[in-house]
């Protein structure tokens, strides 16, 4: 078996790794490189593997640095199928045809632009028709269900805590008789964070591909970060000003309007100043995300789904409001009212947050808040660096209003978080191979788990192939008791008593069937038993509805 690295070994963008054994070739993300210029060309690159051989995708998760550039996998030959848990196949909807029509609508605009020089027009990377294409290939999975890929694989998908759908996934893999075991971490998040439960801890694994976005970076505490966010916008506030938030509209956003509702609703002593201002959502996208969140309450955290059943609405509060279309936006930069408006792209690369930045970035009144990593060569990394002139739209403009970068909102592990992580497994990995990661942080992380586990690891700075070594063979029940974690009775069975509502008499048969006497199949088929009765009880008792409580545009409240 070989493992070739195609893709965020240079930076953290661009995901895309290819497993291939005798019979299968299978690619562990297809993501679309993002940043500067520089970056941007390379996705216009030949793949370094041939899209028609593909058998399938595993994907991680629906940010467009991992899912990004699967509508080109396509129209380049895949026909395969990609393998997704349920949430992400309903983020993807939403991406994906979004990265589609921003690919169609730059084209458009560059090939005007050659036509008025006398060059040629130019190709979108892919269009909304491929995307659709894409979309018809996703099968989404479970959480903690075991699946057969094909005659010698299986995966389960683990949560991982960044995003709504986020797999760390568990590769088992057959090959001359053995069994090896890969696991792929995808993108790593934050223990203790609201909405979202902490990423699973998995304890064996023959070899590991990480991520290291914040490899050699500690994070302040999130509450922290909160309080000092209501710090930002009291202050901006009282001076007449705004607070522009770059936000990636799936995760960051959501949690930020839980966060605002749970402040509001405990520190009354805030209410004077924070009844008088507005946030707004603008962006189409994570508008969508959002109803895609409230869709998906059956993988949030404990303490997010007893809101839910008790009738409360985390992702939603008095002051929030969502624009429905371009003018909405638009006249947000005409209303002069100090407001909050947290708009996409996180990086600021695209997106109503360009708009947003060119009417607001240079009135040193207003603030411009980071709550998210700023890639290598994109515009939010100038301006956390210190930039006093930014260039929108083809036009400069001064940096007056002031940066805060606050890193304690991002979705990813920090070094702290990664090293938690990685101790997990109860004996040391053949290989770790360490990705996704700006160069430094992948090399400072290498000398920080030798420092602290004693664990050689290996760094990726370009694509590269490695030969596996097989490990041991593993039986049917043995693959079965690992990748559903029920050698724990008791912990399959709390798993059933928690699912939140009365359903004794289907769950008592559940219970006398577990023993240990059970097969593994048996446990195997009980436990999906249980995780479709999760998914659907959440659906029933989830009491969030599909419209802000004020949906009316902004332009019919003037």
């Amino acid at each position: 078996m070989k493992i070739k690295f195609c893709g965020a070994t240079q930076g953290v963008t661009g995901s895309c790794h290819l497993l291939t054994t005798e019979r299968h070739q299978v690619l562990l993300d297809c993501g679309q490189f993002q940043g500067g210029k520089e970056q941007e060309k390379m996705n216009f690159d030949d793949f370094p593997f041939d899209p028609e051989a593909i058998e399938c995708v595993i994907l991680s998760h629906a940010h467009i640095d991992h899912c990004g550039r699967l509508p080109l996998l396509v129209k380049r030959g895949f026909k395969g199928e990609i393998y997704c848990t349920d949430a992400t196949a309903d983020l993807l909807n939403v991406m994906l045809i979004d990265s589609a029509y921003i690919h169609e609508k730059d084209s458009e605009w560059q090939s005007k632009k050659n036509a008025r020089t006398g060059k040629q027009p130019v190709e979108p990377l892919y269009t909304v028709q491929d995307a659709e294409a894409a979309l018809k290939l996703v099968k989404p999975i479970l959480y903690d269900q075991l699946f057969s890929v094909n005659d010698s694989m299986q995966i389960v998908f683990n949560d991982a805590g960044h995003i709504l759908g986020s797999a760390i996934t568990e590769i088992w893999v057959d090959e001359r008789g053995t069994t090896s075991k890969i696991v792929f971490s995808g993108d790593i998040g934050v223990k203790d964070r609201p909405i979202l439960r902490d990423p699973t801890k998995i304890k064996k694994a023959d070899y590991v591909i990480m991520e290291t976005t914040y490899g050699n970076r500690l994070h302040p505490k999130n509450t922290t970060s909160i309080e000092e966010l209501i710090k930002i916008v009291e202050s901006t506030v009282k001076r007449g000003g705004s607070v522009i938030i770059p936000s990636f509209a799936v995760g960051r956003t959501q949690e930020l309007i839980f966060e605002f509702n749970m402040f509001y609703e405990h520190h009354p002593e805030y209410k004077g100043l924070l009844d008088k201002v507005n946030v707004y959502i603008d962006s189409p996208m994570a508008n969508a995300a959002t109803e895609v969140f409230k869709k998906n309450a059956g993988v949030f955290d404990e303490e997010t789904k007893q809101y839910i059943l008790e009738g409360d609405n985390p992702l939603d509060f008095k002051n929030l409001k969502f624009t429905r279309n371009t003018q909405d936006s638009q006249m947000l930069n005409f209303d002069k009212t100090p407001k909050i408006i947290i708009s996409a792209s996180g990086m600021c690369e695209a997106g109503r947050i360009r708009h947003h930045l060119k009417h607001n970035l240079w009135d040193s009144r207003n603030s411009i808040v980071f709550v998210g990593y700023q890639a290598e060569g994109t515009l939010g990394r100038h301006l956390v660096e210190g930039a006093e002139e930014v260039k929108l739209f083809g036009e400069t403009v001064m940096v007056g209003a002031e940066i805060h970068n606050l890193e304690g909102f991002s979705g990813h592990a920090d070094q702290e978080g990664l090293l938690d992580w990685l101790g997990g497994f109860q004996v040391e990995p053949k290989r770790i191979f360490l990705v996704h990661g700006e160069e430094q942080g992948k090399a400072d992380f290498a000398a920080k788990v030798k420092e602290v586990y004693g664990y050689d690891t290996t760094p990726i700075y370009a694509n590269a192939e490695f030969e596996l070594e097989s490990g041991q063979l593993l039986s049917k029940e043995e693959v079965i008791r690992e990748a559903v974690k029920i050698e724990d009775l008791d912990a399959l069975k709390e798993k059933v008593s928690n699912i939140g509502v009365d359903v004794d008499a289907i769950l008592a048969k559940a219970k006398g069937a577990i023993n240990e006497e059970s097969s593994a199949e048996k446990l195997l088929q009980i436990n999906n038993i249980i995780l479709e009765l999760q998914k659907t009880v959440m659906s029933l008792g989830s009491t969030i509805t599909s419209e802000n409580r004020d949906s009316r545009p902004l332009s019919e409240e003037k």
